[in-house]
């Protein structure tokens, strides 16, 4: 009897086992075959984004702009510029980036005209509208890469929830991938492609070795993803990378002082602002400026400073109001530095450069380009490998009736 019981505790140990491995294959089967061509689609943009800087300073030589031993112009001087050519549209935002032509928004920050200018200069290199349909290759990639080319609302719930999908299976795929036992046969077949098997084998292998290779950057890819997406993970994991800290909320009722008396102009206000975030941050490669509604007494200037370039996690944000250009204090965390924040704000700072693999430079974007990749052809060598067994299925009710009837003919 006492014999017994370590083998009635293998018996159940092994039945657990053998049972949550039936249910992560229902589910990696079952969840891939759902989200598979929208992940094909999300992947395929994504590799395709995270090299669009240097892309686009090839195949648009026109908006590279060689640094100069001059100022730049200030923001005013860009919106007068811009309005010389369309007298009817407001200036929203403008985007200077060391070595580019400055991005320049007219009307609505979306689905207006963006204009591509020369900073130097005020020159208007190419203007886009976007209720022409008029979108550049890149933002055309965005679009499917965020919300499939479909009504934004409808189309990025997909998106999001295709990519907490898209999670499961890399973790239940994690799961069938374990050997059973380690040896060096199991070694060989969990980490090395046999292009000398089956193309059936090869495929397998593709599926089950680049898949664990690429999981580590495609989990971090899909869930850096989802903290834009879906709110309630987004809380979640500020909570558990904060040490239980609730995410704070972006403070919405900043406002100018509208009881203040105007010192500036609208431009003046915006000019002086910007020249205040330049002296404090003199080694910046890149500032964002947007420009206050001045039908609204509330609206007030923000501006970014980036001092990386190719990076936006250090970035400095600023409030200014519109009257007085006095700063303005948001009291959430877009008031401190990078280094001064949290391990938690840091990370969720972070967010962007590590979904993109800019975190870690162009490695990391190389490693994010052929993740994603690799991504992209999970769904496809899946269901190659579904399929097969579908098919495989069918032959066999088929060989036994064959078998069958031989046998009942030799009998007879």
């Amino acid at each position: 009897m006492k014999q017994n019981v370590p083998n009635n505790q293998q018996k159940k140990k092994k039945k657990a086992g053998s049972l949550f491995s039936r249910v992560s294959a229902w589910l990696h089967l079952w969840l891939g075959l759902i989200s598979g061509i929208i992940m094909i689609i999300v992947c395929i943009t994504g590799c395709i984004w995270v090299f669009n800087e240097e892309i686009t300073s090839i195949t648009e030589p026109q908006h590279n702009i060689p640094v100069r031993e001059q100022a730049i112009l200030p923001p005013s001087a860009m919106a007068q510029k811009a309005a010389e050519k369309y007298p009817t549209k407001t200036i929203s935002y403008i985007t200077y980036r060391e070595g580019k032509a400055a991005y320049v928004g007219l009307g609505q920050r979306r689905g207006g005209t963006t204009l591509r200018m020369n900073p130097y200069t005020g020159e208007i290199i190419t203007a886009t509208d976007a209720k022409k349909g008029q979108v550049d290759f890149f933002r055309w990639i965005l679009n499917g890469h965020r919300f499939l080319w479909m009504p934004y609302e409808i189309g990025r719930p997909i998106v999001n929830y295709s990519t907490l999908v898209f999670i499961i299976t890399l973790i239940t795929g994690l799961v069938l991938w374990w050997p059973k036992k380690w040896n060096k046969s199991t070694r060989d077949a969990s980490f090395k492609i046999k292009w000398t098997a089956t193309i059936k084998r090869v495929n397998y292998d593709l599926h089950n070795v680049l898949g664990f290779y690429s999981m580590i950057v495609l989990l971090a890819i899909g869930l850096t993803g989802m903290v834009w997406g879906i709110q309630w993970f987004s809380k979640g994991a500020y909570w558990l990378t904060s040490g239980g800290t609730s995410l704070p909320a972006y403070n919405n009722k900043i406002a100018s002082d509208s009881t203040a008396t105007r010192n500036y102009t609208s431009f003046q206000a915006v000019d002086k602002s910007f020249h205040t975030v330049v002296l404090e941050n003199p080694r910046s490669t890149g500032f964002y400026v947007t420009f206050p509604d001045t039908t609204s007494g509330k609206s007030f200037i923000t501006l970014i400073a980036y001092p990386s370039k190719g990076k936006y996690y250090d970035h400095r944000n600023y409030a200014f109001d519109q009257f007085t250009t006095a700063k303005i204090q948001r009291g959430d965390f877009q008031d401190k530095s990078f280094e001064a924040s949290s391990f938690g704000t840091q990370l969720r700072r972070m967010n962007y450069d590590i979904h993109v693999g800019a975190v870690l430079g162009l490695p990391g974007k190389i490693l994010a380009f052929f993740a994603s990749l690799i991504g992209a052809t999970l769904p496809v060598t899946g269901f190659i490998i579904w399929w097969g067994k579908k098919k495989k299925q069918k032959k066999k009710p088929a060989a036994k009736q064959v078998a069958k009837a031989t046998a009942e003919r030799f009998s007879s």
